[in-house]
């Protein structure tokens, strides 16, 4: 009697142990797909004519949708070869749309969609193209444009510098860096005046330091004739960059010719961070993990933060018991960088076995 005591004892903590772990099963997910990448406020205007077809412009605006996601998470060389993505492509790509409004105004309809794209097939696709994508980003950083006319050695820096005035009018949606331009500060203008001499390797830290900033993009113009040279102290995300630019044949009296020319120095930058958060879709490291699974919030704070991390290609749980769930996470960088990420998050992990173990 003493030994079915215990068997039954045995037996409904086994079940107890068996519903939870189901219970942290079915309540999580069982094959987490990728993230979406969301695209919002995607604007669209046309006649309202005899031949009008609401299918065709929601399809149009799965096209604008696209690029503007390309030219989030790709670099500017990279555009010809997306250019030739098909509609059919871009549609098996589309994971949900929403119409956030659509109205008839002097017989013009107007429609603004929100598009959502399924990750993993977008980078499969760019991975097809070997094109590699980049996390989108954003960042904001303290940029500061000088010219110096090398005719005159005059000095330029706020109201009286065209880039200054002109930097920030043009913004785009898909731009992930943001610019905060220096206030006029007499001191900050008599500092670099007085370093002219010596500004290519004056470190500006002294004015930096003003706005609470780690990052920063100094940009200064030596101006001759019609050509402009321009070095570029590029510092993000501590990664620090020397990088000299030319633009030739520039009339900087002409506004067309300084907007061209700001569009192109934007790119660049914009390159530049794209390259820093690169993600190499080509590299799919798989990792085994596992977590205490008498703990439902922190294991739904754990996928959360998984799915949230563009550097992860899937992740499901492949198997669970009595004390543990057991994830099968695909990768697209270093072990190093993996746990980086996850200290990002706050976990500690332990990595001594080959199962490793979110503490």
């Amino acid at each position: 009697m003493k030994f079915i005591s215990q068997f039954f004892k045995s037996f409904h903590l086994y079940k107890y142990f068996l519903v939870l772990a189901l219970l942290n099963v079915f309540f999580s997910t069982d094959k987490i797909e990728a993230k979406t990448f969301l695209i919002n406020d995607i604007e669209i205007s046309t006649p309202f004519e005899i031949n009008f077809d609401k299918n065709q412009i929601i399809e149009e605006g799965f096209i604008q949708a696209f690029n503007q996601l390309m030219l989030k998470i790709s670099k500017s060389n990279d555009y010809t070869k997306l250019n030739k993505t098909s509609l059919n492509k871009i549609k098996s790509m589309v994971e949900t749309f929403s119409i956030d409004d659509e109205k008839f105004i002097n017989e013009i309809y107007y429609l603004k969609l929100n598009v959502s794209f399924n990750k993993k097939s977008i980078f499969n696709h760019l991975e097809n193209l070997n094109i590699f994508p980049s996390i989108p980003q954003k960042k904001e950083l303290i940029f500061i444009p000088i010219i110096i006319d090398q005719t005159t050695n005059e000095i330029k820096i706020f109201s009286d510098n065209i880039f200054y005035n002109n930097w920030n009018l043009n913004k785009k949606n898909y731009n992930l860096l943001s610019y905060i331009l220096p206030s006029e500060d007499l001191e900050d203008y008599n500092l670099i005046r007085n370093n002219i001499g010596q500004i290519e390797n004056f470190n500006f830290y002294e004015i930096i330091n003003k706005y609470n900033l780690n990052d920063y993009i100094i940009s200064i113009f030596f101006i001759e004739d019609k050509q402009v040279k321009i070095l570029n102290k590029i510092y993000l995300d501590n990664e620090k960059k020397i990088k000299n630019l030319m633009l030739k044949n520039i009339n900087l009296n002409n506004q067309d010719e300084i907007n061209k020319a700001i569009a192109k120095l934007k790119a660049i930058y914009e390159d530049h961070w794209k390259q820093q958060n690169e993600i190499n879709t080509s590299m799919k490291l798989e990792l085994t993990i596992s977590i205490d699974n008498s703990n439902n919030i922190k294991i739904k704070k754990l996928e959360e933060n998984l799915l949230e991390t563009d550097l992860i290609y899937n992740f499901y749980i492949y198997k669970f018991d009595n004390k543990n769930n057991y994830y099968n996470i695909i990768f697209n960088g270093t072990p190093d960088k993996f746990l980086k990420t996850m200290k990002n998050f706050d976990y500690e992990i332990e990595t001594k076995n080959k199962i490793w173990v979110v503490k």
